[in-house]
């Protein structure tokens, strides 16, 4: 992407999920997954149903933030804890950021945002999933301090295509204070 084409990132603000961010960020995940690369849906749920999801990250005090540009969603980071009481110190890490909006630092910033709110919430493991072909996201998430766990092998089919995934985690104890 050349400079002419980047979005303006100095308006650019990372906050909270508020009721007020459904419609942008349903629309936001919408268009992600449509790209059919990254996320396990291929479209987004319906309106309805992802009202309900983050209004129920909310009331869980799961950590969800997104980012803001003149008033869209533009990008997004969530960890959802695990219902199972021996689990409920394990969390998944989910998130997407539009494709004008990648490469800038954007998703560095979600996720630190994020991980931190999730530490600060008693948040011990936080787990994600990543396709193998998603070769800038595995090392993102390395440098963050994630660690491959091992391979989910056909993990997903698109158009008839089988991909794997790479099982990764974080271990806040392990991570230092950072």
């Amino acid at each position: 992407m050349d400079a002419a084409a980047s979005p303006d990132m100095s308006g650019m603000r990372v906050e909270p999920i508020a009721a007020a961010h459904i419609d942008s960020f349903h629309h936001a995940l919408d268009t992600v997954a449509r790209e059919k690369k990254y996320l396990s849906m291929l479209e987004a749920t319906p309106l309805p149903e992802t009202r309900a999801f983050v209004m129920g990250m909310i009331a869980k005090g799961n950590p969800q933030f997104v980012a803001i540009s003149q008033d869209e969603v533009v990008g997004w980071c969530d960890i959802s804890r695990h219902s199972f009481p021996s689990h409920a110190h394990r969390g998944k890490l989910g998130m997407g950021i539009l494709p004008a909006y990648r490469g800038q630092g954007l998703g560095r910033k979600l996720i630190e945002t994020t991980l931190r709110a999730a530490r600060e919430a008693g948040f011990v493991r936080v787990e994600l999933d990543v396709y193998d072909d998603n070769l800038r996201a595995i090392a993102r998430y390395e440098k963050l301090g994630f660690v491959r766990e091992g391979m989910i092998r056909r993990a997903a089919r698109i158009d008839g295509r089988f991909i794997d995934a790479i099982g990764m985690a974080l271990l806040f104890d392990e991570r230092g204070s950072s």
